[in-house]
């Protein structure tokens, strides 16, 4: 049986998204277009375009109507939703990451009014000087600094070349937020760092996107010649590996001040940009497509004087990571900006995340806030929590979650009182399948793979996994029995699945088949098939991580 529990929001949902399948199948837009490495047909339309946002959840049509048969070379594959099961008897528990419990980044000035936190910005670890690093907004003056760590906890700020005695990189003539990131795809070594930006310069009416390049992430180049405008602050850009395209997430919003936002895509970060018109709500141009908002399942504010107020998007972030793209969706919960200073206090973001295996529909299937605002006067994230482009980033057996957060205002300038934090989750660990007390299963829909051992991530000192592999019919084939498998009792991110008697999974490569996984007392997190013995799953791994090389795991694990 499927896992989910019929509710009556999900039941409209399904609704809408088997409407959109068959309107594209009635219009011939359900034509075989682009497949994408997970077995994804994309229709010839892409990006789809819809009427118009609503409050409804957005469709996710490759969950409804999913593949026959699902390569899995790519990357872990994650339980973030039904994508991979055919039938299981396992629960599904959304986690929680856990809070470093001080600001990573604080303002060197202590007077109130002070900022130091991304704006979206950016963190990455650079193989190339072996350093994580940071971009964020400060103010006074406003500008984007530059961080760097051995560790991802403890930073420091060096002094500089761009304006002496500062850790300054760029000083704009105005901007708002900016999305920074290492480019490990580019063929310029002079563009391994790229910059967008909701910028304003004299002699262009309003807001603009703004990109520059750099070589080291210290120097820019001037702005592109490439500036279009654009609705308003908060847009950022991303990068979308899994079809080699670069995404400007542009905010939109209608006369009613309803925060949501628009999509348009490129080859070149260059193309995007050309691609790029200004856009509101009801009146997207060009290229670019209506695509995400808050919906009516979204999170209200937790303080009664605000609660009737609707959830919007006040901004989305999306990075590659193992298999799937990732979405930190920024709701705000309100108040708007004059109730903000007029009550001395801060508007309520929370950090929501969404799952998409095709690059543009998201399922979020948890509303759990991911990383929240304490509304508490006394913490340093008492609200407008918000997130940061470009990662997550991989370090050891944990993933690192840069965001920013507002402390209770401490003078007038309420909008700051900034800092940078950090929030850390299990590797893979957004969703486990698990099997509590009594021993469940989970059996996959048909797969295929080119790689030879059998990978898990897994949670179970206490209780014990083993793996058959089935046919097309349904029966075990002889050499990888649950009765020739090695029971599995551990607590770890990366674990080989062995049988008796068999050297690899090699002879089943290319042939459709099925993974019965058999667990007792533990959680499940993630699989996946390496043609490597180190367990490397050659899955994207965020903005990097220490040990990598690559924008891809190559390394794995001894």
């Amino acid at each position: 049986m499927k896992l989910e529990k019929e509710t009556k929001d999900m039941k409209n949902w399904k609704i809408a998204t088997l409407v959109f399948v068959g309107l594209l199948t009635l219009s011939g837009l359900a034509s075989a277009g682009e497949t994408l490495y997970n077995g994804i047909e994309l229709p010839d339309e892409w990006p789809p375009e819809y009427p118009k946002i609503t409050r409804d959840p957005m469709p996710v049509p490759y969950l409804e109507d999913p593949p026959s048969v699902m390569p899995i070379d790519v990357g872990r594959q994650l339980f973030v939703d039904d994508f991979l099961i055919e039938e299981t008897t396992l629960s599904r528990t959304f986690h929680q990451p856990e809070y470093y419990e001080e600001p990573v980044i604080e303002p060197d000035d202590t007077r109130a009014g002070m900022y130091a936190a991304p704006f979206s910005g950016g963190a990455c670890y650079d193989p190339a000087d072996n350093l994580f690093k940071m971009w964020y907004t400060r103010t006074r003056p406003h500008a984007t600094c530059y961080a760097t760590s051995k560790d991802g906890i403890h930073w420091e700020k060096p002094e500089l070349d761009v304006e002496a005695g500062t850790n300054i990189v760029l000083n704009p003539e105005g901007f708002n937020s900016t999305a920074i990131m290492l480019d490990q795809w580019a063929k310029d070594p002079n563009e391994r760092f790229k910059y967008f930006a909701s910028e304003r310069a004299e002699g262009i009416d309003g807001w603009f996107a703004g990109h520059r390049t750099s070589a080291d992430g210290i120097h820019w180049s001037e702005l592109k010649e490439t500036r279009p405008r654009i609705w308003g602050d908060r847009s950022t850009a991303f990068y979308n590996p899994f079809r080699k395209v670069w995404v400007f997430s542009q905010r939109t919003e209608d006369e009613n001040g309803w925060r949501s936002r628009s999509y348009v895509e490129g080859p070149t970060a260059e193309e995007m940009l050309a691609e790029i018109r200004f856009n509101e709500l009801d009146t997207v141009e060009g290229k670019s497509v209506q695509w995400a908002g808050a919906d009516k399942l979204d999170p209200h504010h937790t303080d009664a004087r605000f609660a009737h107020i609707e959830p919007q998007l006040y901004t989305l972030d999306a990075s590659p990571y193992e298999s799937i793209m990732l979405g930190q969706f920024s709701i705000w919960q309100g108040p708007e900006n004059g109730p903000c200073g007029d009550l001395n206090i801060q508007k309520r973001n929370d950090i929501l995340l969404g799952f998409s295996r095709d690059g543009f529909h998201w399922d979020r299937p948890s509303r759990q806030r991911f990383i929240a605002s304490t509304w508490d006067r006394r913490s340093w994230r008492y609200g407008n929590v918000q997130s940061c482009a470009a990662g997550p980033l991989v370090v050891g057996d944990k993933l690192h979650f840069y965001f920013s957060a507002h402390a209770a205002p401490k003078s007038r300038r309420w909008d700051t009182d900034a800092v940078t934090g950090l929030a850390m989750l299990r590797r893979d660990g957004f969703a486990s399948m698990d099997a509590s007390g009594k021993a469940g299963t989970l059996t996959t829909t048909h797969l295929t793979f080119e790689g030879k051992n059998l990978f898990v991530n897994v949670d179970c000192p206490e209780g014990e996994l083993k793996v058959e592999i089935l046919d097309e019919n349904g029966e075990a084939f002889k050499n990888f029995t649950l009765e020739k498998c090695t029971p599995i009792s551990v607590d770890k991110t990366l674990v080989r699945v062995n049988w008796r008697g068999s050297k690899d999974l090699a002879a089943l490569s290319g042939k459709p088949v099925r993974f019965r996984f058999n667990l007792t007392n533990g959680s499940l997190y993630a699989f996946w098939v390496s043609p490597d013995e180190s367990g490397a799953s050659h899955g994207h791994i965020g903005a990097g991580g220490s040990g990598f090389t690559r924008p891809k795991d190559t390394v794995g694990k001894d």
